[in-house]
């Protein structure tokens, strides 16, 4: 993807990952780099970011109209760290969606969200998806610290016939349905504006996420990926795991300030390791080009003061509306794609204060009772 057209890309090449939570749910079995053995395999068999059996939201709408919504559906939501405004956000798209399709529908509709206190206990994370399953919800929306942690937990899903949807990050092979933003995309994205704005030339740095993370290594090969398909004269010269870790991030980039005095550029996976990066730069008095992906609400007051200068965002809140709406399309009987994406832009100075629906042309389904 070449860079006339990346810069005013807006990316919704995603996919759903569904599982269903209840007998009424209709689940069918589906299955890049770094990361256990099993993880590369499941990955291999599946990336959300190439599969050819994907659609956007707007393409979906056009095919199979309104949302048929069953009365008194209960669905689960499994994210990462609450910690992180991401999923926060994420969250209040789930909660604010369930409000909006049951005064809509004239049906009820819950969704019950929970998430981990940090990125890495996977374990906590699968215990939350048994006791969704336990429950007994009419399907599962899943984001995984992994592409491995949930799969135990997706498989007792799918026996119990509740469907899964994967939402974002982690990707698990056996989910039924994916739906987020191209990370790939990300990372080109983000290559781009450095260069347009180093003039294609200079020292850059990559701050990746956990090596377990589907998006962490996409992002990262999306970024390096376009500047050897561009023929680019960016130059990385360092790139390292902050783990989504803000401080581990602000230890890494003064690191790296020190080694690399003429450093033009670092790219972090994610927001959390940006902002921290932001304060690495600033502290050594630095004038070095900081992007960061999520577009959550801090890196955007960072970007109207100066700091942070660019953000890729996924819009967490449209994601979780576009996973609600697809996971009861699925419940309703639709023939779903496997993957479904969800918007997403490159934000700087220049857009930072435009609307995010007026960004991505937002428009909510038309939703009827079944």
């Amino acid at each position: 993807m070449k860079k006339k057209f990346l810069a005013t890309l807006m990316v919704a090449t995603m996919a759903f990952a569904m599982v269903g939570c209840s007998t009424d749910g209709a689940a069918t079995d589906s299955s890049k780099s770094g990361g256990d053995s099993t993880q590369t395999a499941q990955s291999e068999e599946f990336n959300p970011d190439t599969e050819k059996d994907s659609m956007t939201i707007e393409e979906v709408r056009e095919k199979f109209g309104d949302v048929p919504v069953k009365s008194g559906l209960k669905l689960g939501a499994v994210e990462k760290s609450l910690t992180n405004e991401y999923w926060r956000t994420l969250q209040t798209g789930y909660e604010e969606a369930a409000d909006m399709i049951s005064k809509a529908s004239g049906v009820d509709v819950t969704v019950d969200v929970d998430g981990t206190t940090d990125e890495s206990d996977e374990t906590g994370q699968q215990t939350m998806v048994e006791n969704m399953t336990n429950q007994g919800c009419n399907a599962l929306m899943l984001s995984p610290i992994s592409d491995s942690n949930l799969t135990a937990a997706v498989e007792n899903a799918k026996d119990a016939k509740i469907p899964v949807y994967n939402v974002n990050d982690g990707v698990i092979a056996t989910a039924d349905y994916y739906a987020g933003p191209n990370a790939y995309q990300n990372g080109q994205l983000a290559a781009e504006w450095i260069s347009n704005k180093l003039g294609d030339e200079g020292q850059v740095a990559i701050v990746i996420g956990m090596a377990k993370a589907f998006a962490a290594r996409e992002r990262t090969s999306g970024f390096k990926d376009w500047i050897a398909d561009n023929n680019s004269k960016l130059d990385i010269v360092a790139e390292q795991n902050a783990d989504w870790d803000r401080q581990k991030s602000k230890d890494l980039a003064a690191t790296w300030i020190q080694q690399y005095p003429d450093l033009k550029a670092i790219f972090c996976n994610n927001d959390d390791m940006a902002l921290g990066v932001v304060e690495a730069v600033k502290e050594a008095d630095k004038d070095i080009l900081v992007v960061g992906v999520d577009g959550i609400g801090e890196a955007y007051d960072s970007i109207r003061d100066g700091g942070l200068d660019a953000t890729i965002d996924s819009f967490p809140y449209y994601t979780a509306r576009v996973a609600m709406e697809c996971t009861l399309r699925a419940l309703a009987g639709q023939d779903m794609p496997r993957v479904v994406a969800t918007p997403q832009a490159l934000i700087d100075s220049t857009n930072v204060d435009k609307d995010a629906a007026e960004i991505i042309g937002w428009e909510d389904a038309n939703y009827v009772a079944e």
